[in-house]
């Protein structure tokens, strides 16, 4: 049986899929949502590039300096994505005991599975990355050999991340105990941090607006037209791309070649590893999982022996599935960590050295923070709360039985998140915005407008997560790349633009009369007190329409 033949029954599911209208409208939707995320992306390179383009001399070394931090992050983000699905599709996927019952070899199933999970985690970043490319294209004016080459060093990097991440993910199999297969969450959680902080503080963009901190123009000139680090693979893939742009093919195949080189060859090494060990891992992970906590603990027995009602029933039901899934772990130390190298980029920002006055440029970081802190809430609730539903499982039809209402059941999973996400963005925004050195009314303002942002994205995650439930996911990270969760980010990113747009020319009214020491105008007070207005009936609608939304749609199915 060769590899083409384990990979039938997956193209099989997506070409002989029977679609229904709503299956239709709903791929319609997605579509005209994705091509809008495109346009805008594509515009906003084009601008960006086009002013590096005015810059006389160092236009060029900023956008390519620009191109190798872009790299990384895509590398790393690989990095992180493959590691989670390469675990769940070559050790935890339900179909795998049919898989190792048929009479193949176990590198040639684990090379099917692999180019599963590579697909799986990759097309999206791809799909996020390549309208920043096709802008170089445009601005650079690069030919027909540019797009090509681009497409090879994209497939290259994938599967330079994807290889790296099995071989982790082989060695970690097999040196812990079987019986803490699930704690490897925790392990490679760590890892994918560790690589995530070392490849970006490698590119160290702050220094690129403090040209102080090199000790002349030519050096500084220099540290621009160089990559992060030439043993990175982006950074064979930068010089690629570099070179495609400058007209330079001879030398983009030699880089392209160095990167498809090193691809093939950890296809090789991964596959001399999977013969003797893959099937003896995916053996050893068949046994009972270890548990950080114990359901019967004192603690729990004395808090929860008693539910005098259906309602602490599905709270404490909550709070220890929370407790006994240690996958959930490892997403909070790597948020956690992800959190501190956003803070700590703030920190580094050469403020003084700016030429805006220091003044305007805090107070516009800080308003752009607001944005940037709505994202990370809007990430954070893409992994908790809207697979909470799915996550159910199977065992979904207790919760139907049981003399709770699914309108309390929703509730109840909206409260039990809202206090750890409001704590996590109002500390987000307090933080950065002491490094900053903000006046007191833009914290004032950051921090009302976090606090009414967080229930509403909460409320869409939940409400469009209990309208789209998938109760045969296998990874609740899964759940993201639904309809639903396209959806939920889209229309996260939505409430969050409009909040934004809605609060920025207020907002620079007010920052601009207290500068000048002049006192607002009836119409100006009329206008701020109106758009503040309709900031919170966003907010307040974002969460009534989306619990009611969730709730009839969950009601309603079968």
């Amino acid at each position: 049986m060769d590899v083409g033949t384990l990979l039938k029954p997956r193209w099989w599911a997506i070409t002989h899929r029977r679609l229904n209208r709503r299956h239709s409208v709903q791929m319609v939707l997605l579509s005209a949502a994705g091509l809008l995320f495109w346009i805008i992306s594509y515009a906003i390179s084009i601008r960006v590039l086009a002013h590096f383009q005015k810059a006389q001399d160092i236009g060029d070394l900023l956008a390519f300096k620009l191109l190798s931090i872009v790299l990384v992050t895509v590398f790393s983000l690989m990095i992180f994505s493959t590691i989670l699905t390469s675990l769940s599709k070559l050790y935890l996927s339900r179909d795998l005991q049919l898989s190792h019952s048929l009479p193949v070899a176990s590198d040639r199933l684990f090379l099917a599975r692999w180019i599963e999970s590579t697909i799986d985690s990759a097309w999206m970043v791809i799909l996020f990355t390549l309208p920043v490319l096709l802008a170089y294209g445009r601005i650079f004016a690069a030919g027909w050999f540019y797009y090509i080459n681009m497409i090879l060093v994209l497939a290259a990097l994938c599967i330079i991340a994807s290889a790296i991440s099995a071989l982790m993910i082989q060695a970690a199999v097999w040196l812990a105990p079987a019986s803490r297969l699930q704690s490897l969450f925790v392990i490679l959680g760590f890892t994918a941090f560790i690589v995530l902080y070392i490849a970006f503080r490698l590119s160290r963009p702050e220094r690129l607006v403090d040209p102080e901190t090199f000790s002349s123009v030519l050096y500084y000139m220099e540290h621009l037209r160089t990559p992060s680090s030439p043993f990175l693979p982006s950074a064979w893939c930068y010089q690629s791309l570099r070179d495609s742009l400058l007209s330079r093919p001879e030398s983009a195949m030699i880089h392209t070649g160095i990167a498809w080189s090193f691809a093939i060859f950890l296809i090789c090494i991964n596959l001399l590893v999977a013969g003797p060990f893959y099937f003896k891992g995916y053996s050893r992970s068949q046994t009972a999982s270890f548990t950080f906590f114990r359901s019967r603990s004192p603690l729990t027995n004395r808090l929860f022996s008693k539910h005098h009602s259906p309602f602490r029933g599905l709270v404490t039901k909550e709070i220890l599935c929370f407790f006994r899934d240690q996958t959930q772990w490892s997403q909070l130390f790597l948020i956690a960590a992800l959190i501190v190298i956003y803070v700590y980029n703030y920190s580094v920002l050469p403020l003084d050295k700016s030429p805006v006055r220091t003044i305007y440029l805090q107070n516009l970081l800080s308003f752009l923070n607001m944005a940037l802190a709505g994202f990370v809430l809007t990430a954070v609730t893409a992994r908790f709360a809207f697979p909470a539903v799915s996550s159910e499982g199977q065992a979904f039809w207790i919760i139907r039985s049981s003399p709770a209402s699914l309108q309390s059941y929703l509730w109840i999973k909206f409260w039990i998140y809202l206090l750890p996400l409001f704590l996590l963005s109002e500390i987000l925004i307090v933080a950065t915005n002491l490094l900053l050195h903000v006046t007191p009314w833009m914290m004032a303002l950051s921090v009302v407008t976090i606090a009414f942002l967080t229930p509403a994205i909460l409320a869409m995650g939940i409400g469009l997560g209990a309208a789209y439930p998938d109760f045969n996911i296998e990874n609740p990270a899964q759940a993201v790349t639904s309809f639903g969760g396209m959806m939920f980010m889209i229309l996260s990113a939505t409430v969050i633009g409009a909040v934004v747009i809605l609060e920025a020319g207020p907002v620079y009214r007010l920052f601009m009369a207290g500068i000048r020491r002049q006192a607002l105008t009836p119409g100006q007070i009329l206008w701020l007190v109106g758009s503040f207005i309709l900031v919170i009936l966003i907010c307040v609608l974002a969460v009534i329409l989306s619990m009611r939304y969730g709730i009839r749609k969950l009601e309603n199915r079968d």
